[in-house]
């Protein structure tokens, strides 16, 4: 029920919001979208993974073209990863990297993708994911997450010191 509630606020608040698009200044449709953008946001950091969901997907429907839309499918990603739906939180971090090419996400949900297969048991994928990270992004704070990554991968396969025969 409180889900309802928060999406029937978020529904009011962008109406409320929101101008008619023809008379609208894109000052105030940016304003419109960071003012929705950071009302879901404020669910997500309560951990209402559900409404912050439900919230960033009606974000991206509404503000598709928005500067915040590649965040908003980071965050939907994030919200099923923390909710364990691993494999739509695949789907959606891949989203990002598909669709925002020019995303600031990019780095991120490149690890995020990493972090996902492994969470599903594909280390091989997840370790190519966390080696894109470091390729791609060597100065990240992406890539040094991903780095002891690979190093936690290399120290669980390597049976250590064999014992004298």
């Amino acid at each position: 029920m409180k889900n309802l509630r928060t999406i029937g606020a978020l529904v009011v608040t962008t109406l409320l919001l929101s101008t008619t698009p023809s008379l609208a200044t894109p000052g105030q449709l940016q304003d419109t979208s960071r003012r929705l953008y950071d009302r879901v946001m404020e669910e997500f950091k309560h951990r209402d993974y559900e409404a912050a969901l439900a919230g960033f997907r009606f974000f991206i429907e509404v503000h598709r073209r928005s500067a915040l839309a590649a965040n908003a499918q980071y965050w939907i990603g994030e919200c099923q990863y923390r909710m364990g739906r691993y494999k739509d939180a695949l789907t959606a971090f891949y989203n990002v990297v598909s669709y925002y090419p020019l995303s600031q996400k990019l780095a991120a949900s490149t690890l995020k993708i990493g972090q996902t297969y492994s969470k599903l048991g594909d280390q091989d994928k997840a370790r190519m994911m966390y080696e894109r990270v470091v390729d791609q992004y060597p100065d990240s704070s992406e890539a040094e997450v991903a780095r002891k990554a690979i190093d936690a991968t290399i120290a669980k396969s390597d049976p250590g010191p064999h014992p004298a025969e």
